[in-house]
């Protein structure tokens, strides 16, 4: 088992979205690269604790690699909006790729790279390696799994798109 740790704005969406990707086991939401301990969803959203709002990936290597979870999440995001996706604003709302193994460093840039060829604007998305990560509450948890009426900044046919994507072998 391999992870990942994403930040796509509002995690509910993030998260939903990724349940969709054939290889990923588990998913989980929470608070990633802050400067506090344990913080609360109340407390993050203040956007003074320096958390982003993120999602714990963790895959089946034999399914689905790092190279192809960054392609998926570069569909789900504008990575040349700074603290801002959809109509969710805040540093909070950031996006971001927080790595846990160096030797994933050389794979993000190499796709960082290659996406940047197709925006006129600098991605302004994040990398840094994962300093620390806290679940969020279990309300937060497969959010959109208990409340499928809720906004999400995602539209709901890229969740349909991503359940239908596989990876290349």
């Amino acid at each position: 088992m391999k992870e990942s740790y994403l930040a796509g704005g509002c995690f509910w969406g993030t998260e939903h979205f990724f349940k969709q990707v054939e290889g990923v086991v588990k998913t989980q939401t929470g608070f990633a690269n802050g400067k506090t301990d344990n913080p609360t969803y109340e407390e993050v959203y203040t956007d003074t604790t320096g958390y982003a709002e993120s999602v714990q990936i963790k895959y089946d290597e034999n399914k689905v690699n790092l190279e192809f979870l960054l392609d998926m999440f570069f569909h789900a995001i504008d990575p040349t909006i700074l603290n801002r996706q959809g109509h969710d604003e805040g540093t909070r709302y950031r996006t971001g790729v927080y790595y846990t193994d160096d030797n994933e460093l050389d794979i993000i840039r190499k796709v960082f790279k290659e996406k940047q060829m197709q925006y006129d604007k600098p991605i302004v998305t994040e990398i840094e390696k994962l300093k620390n990560f806290y679940p969020a509450s279990d309300y937060h948890q497969d959010y959109l799994e208990k409340n499928p009426q809720e906004y999400c900044h995602l539209p709901i046919e890229l969740f349909a798109w991503a359940k239908e994507q596989r990876m290349k072998k």
